[in-house]
């Protein structure tokens, strides 16, 4: 197709950040590319994307829509009036909207786009995270022109010939944090002759991690390490409160961490879950990393993604129903050992894929030429 008018592109997914963040890291890659294209998300009401996204400079729309619940309740009963109305809607802004292309990142609000742009042969691109694909991505992925993924044997769930291997995008600004130890120090007002422990659990938080670590949070003080702490916001202000017991000097508890940049740069070791998004970050970065993997996914696919790091001493493993016990005592272990830092440090580095949301855009555009 001849480049007269500027490219658009609906791009759809949310819920958590491991849906948002690789959506907003092709949008960018987009606009820097094409200063002119016109690009707008849809979101399901409610979510973080409705916030995440208009802070990052993007438009978004939000659609009525929400998952089923494990137990009967009213969301359930209106759950297929929020399936049509949303498909309703979904249709009406790619008809207003005219999108080159509509791309699908996971969560609520792409099942409705997609099937949007399938039913009005809009072309769709579909970037899968996980070993194990998503529901939403599984049913609309058999009629999307690519599909973009950051694991093998994914022909399994998609058409092996729309398949491209690209690794999951991540934000721009921890390609190369190097040179920002002692800008993110300083930043959180930590002390620089100290070692220190990021804490995280994803952005809606995970309990066992932040349980786990207030538990022992009196050896972490005792050991003379410091923490950069994102209990999540659904744990923020229990762990906050929880917390005053301590000494907390040098312990920066906050909900939500925006400039992970210089968290990164400031930790010597990083205790994490093991989600799509957290792992090919931490591949880049190439911090000592211990996972923690949650059990409450499907196919346990947590615990498959931290397994072949582990299987490369990339990674250091603690089961969730061990980190109670282990968890602290791993890390404490660890940052005792500088030549096991080096290694685990030097193994994930392997496994980096920087260029993800380059190869994403080159697809997309290859796609729709």
């Amino acid at each position: 197709m001849s480049n007269t008018k500027p490219y658009r592109f609906i791009i759809s997914g949310g819920g958590t950040g491991g849906h948002i963040y690789p959506a907003l890291a092709v949008a960018n890659e987009i606009r820097s590319r094409y200063e002119d294209a016109r690009i707008i998300f849809v979101g399901a009401k409610g979510k973080m994307e409705m916030t995440k996204v208009p802070e990052a400079g993007f438009k978004i729309v939000g659609l009525w829509i929400s998952g089923l619940q494990r137990r009967m309740t009213l969301d359930n009963v209106m759950f297929p009036i929020k399936v049509i109305y949303s498909f309703l809607v979904a249709k009406r802004i790619v008809k207003s909207y005219r999108p080159d292309a509509v791309l699908g990142f996971g969560g609520y609000a792409s099942g409705p786009m997609m099937f949007a742009a399938n039913s009005l042969k809009v072309p769709s691109l579909i970037q899968e995270q996980n070993s194990y694909a998503g529901l939403t991505n599984k049913k609309f992925g058999k009629k999307a022109k690519r599909i973009c993924v950051a694991y093998d044997g994914m022909d399994k769930y998609f058409p092996a010939a729309s398949i491209s291997m690209t690794g999951n995008p991540v934000r721009k600004d921890i390609l190369d944090i190097s040179a920002k130890r002692n800008e993110g120090v300083e930043h959180f007002k930590l002390d620089p002759s100290k070692k220190t422990i990021l804490v995280l659990g994803g952005s809606l938080g995970a309990r066992t991690i932040n349980n786990s670590v207030l538990g022992e949070l009196d050896k972490v003080v005792k050991n003379g390490y410091q923490v950069i702490w994102q209990t999540g916001k659904f744990y923020f202000e229990d762990i906050k409160a929880r917390a005053k017991v301590y000494d907390l000097t040098n312990i920066r508890i906050v909900q939500f961490i925006k400039e992970m940049d210089l968290a990164y740069a400031a930790a010597d070791v990083v205790i994490s879950r093991a989600g799509a998004l957290s792992i090919s970050e931490l591949c880049i970065v190439g911090k000592p990393v211990v996972l923690v993997p949650s059990p409450n996914v499907a196919e346990d696919h947590q615990t498959k993604n931290a397994a072949a790091l582990t299987a490369i001493d990339a990674a250091i493993m603690v089961k969730d129903d061990r980190a109670k016990d282990n968890l602290v005592a791993e890390v404490i272990q660890l940052l005792k050992d500088e030549e096991r830092q080096q290694v685990l440090s030097m193994n994930i580095k392997t496994l980096a894929k920087p260029n993800a949301a380059v190869e994403i855009v080159n697809e997309l555009m290859d796609m729709i030429k």
